[in-house]
């Protein structure tokens, strides 16, 4: 490993011990509960998204949403013709368990759906670029995507996650519950987020865009995954630094517990959570529309989680010597999705 990517690691490691030590002074409810009764409610979640109707298509749990005309607001012109608009639009979200309901939709900010869009004079292949876990903020995503330069050839949407920034009570202190301790939460938000994301979708394409494809940094690059498994318009996927499993992520963050009581909560996770994991359906897009961005010195979303997911998908796989935080490289890994972009046009 390069001196940068050992700095990179070391910055990803200490990073990552910092919340493991912020979670055992803030642990949840769910983390206090002795592991049998961890065990119960795991597999309770389970059996509440484990009707067999569920999983007959993508459609049958991630419900179709309505067609939408989002609120446009100018925020500037760009050079070369591009508008940039901030679009918002009632999601129409329900969850799916009726005891969720009041809970989840008491989060009033989160039940408007909101984009940046960079749309040119007239319609052009677009992509929707989705964040990671605490980003969102219009700033920061301007800064972590070359937007200039994908705005120069594309139409774009930078689409916000349930919860998150704009999505999120100003006065809320603590991390977003979406994605959280509760699994449950974790299911609906990935639900909603579908629901979110596919209406946005479908709103490029009546605007006359020849085609939709995703990309998406760590949680955005699950989502991504996850997006492409459920809708069938994508042009192409692209899951940058991505997570692949939140039963991993838990277990290297301390979550779990330890010895054999972590390797059976561990799985209980992974099964409280299928309905919305990326290797629980096969991919609607085809592999080799799939390229997935793995960073060497990643340890927050080690490169294992990218390499699953390339397995997954049956796709090529690109990496960079960088880290999670601080990804020395990343120019010439976008630089290579750029040249695969190109290819398949």
């Amino acid at each position: 490993m390069s001196l940068l990517g050992a700095a990179a690691a070391a910055f990803d490691r200490a990073a990552t011990l910092a919340v493991q030590s912020r979670n055992r002074t803030r642990s949840s409810r769910a983390e206090k509960l002795p592991h049998e009764e961890r065990m119960r409610a795991l597999a309770a979640i389970r059996d509440a998204y484990g009707t067999p109707e569920l999983w007959r298509e993508p459609d049958a749990f991630f419900t179709p949403p309505a067609p939408i005309d989002p609120s446009l607001a100018l925020v500037r012109e760009m050079k070369d013709g591009v508008t940039v608009y901030d679009a918002a639009w009632p999601s129409h979200f329900e969850p799916y368990l009726p005891e969720l309901r009041d809970k989840y939709l008491a989060h009033v900010a989160n039940r408007t759906a909101r984009a940046r869009l960079y749309l040119g004079a007239s319609p052009r292949p677009a992509i929707v670029l989705i964040h990671g876990y605490l980003a969102g903020q219009w700033a920061i995503e301007e800064r972590a995507w070359p937007i200039a330069w994908l705005a120069q050839r594309y139409d774009l949407a930078l689409a916000l996650l349930p919860f998150h920034a704009l999505r999120s009570a100003r006065d809320r202190r603590g991390p977003p519950p979406f994605p959280g301790a509760d699994p449950r939460f974790t299911n609906e938000g990935f639900r909603q987020a579908m629901f979110d994301l596919r209406a946005l979708v479908g709103f490029l394409r009546r605007r006359g865009v020849p085609s939709v494809g995703v990309m998406g940094m760590s949680l955005g690059g699950y989502t991504t995954s996850l997006l492409a498994t459920v809708e069938r318009s994508l042009s192409f996927a692209v899951p940058i630094i991505p997570l692949a499993s939140l039963a991993d992520f838990a277990r290297d963050q301390g979550r779990l517990g330890q010895g054999e009581q972590a390797r059976l909560q561990h799985a209980a996770l992974e099964e409280a959570n299928r309905i919305v994991s990326p290797f629980a359906r096969p991919s609607l897009v085809p592999p080799e529309r799939v390229l997935v961005v793995a960073a060497e010195a990643d340890r927050i979303t080690p490169p294992a989680h990218a390499e699953r997911l390339a397995r997954h998908f049956g796709a090529e796989i690109v990496r960079f010597e960088g880290g999670h935080l601080l990804q020395f490289g990343r120019g010439d890994a976008f630089r290579a999705v750029g040249r695969w972009l190109t290819a398949m046009r």
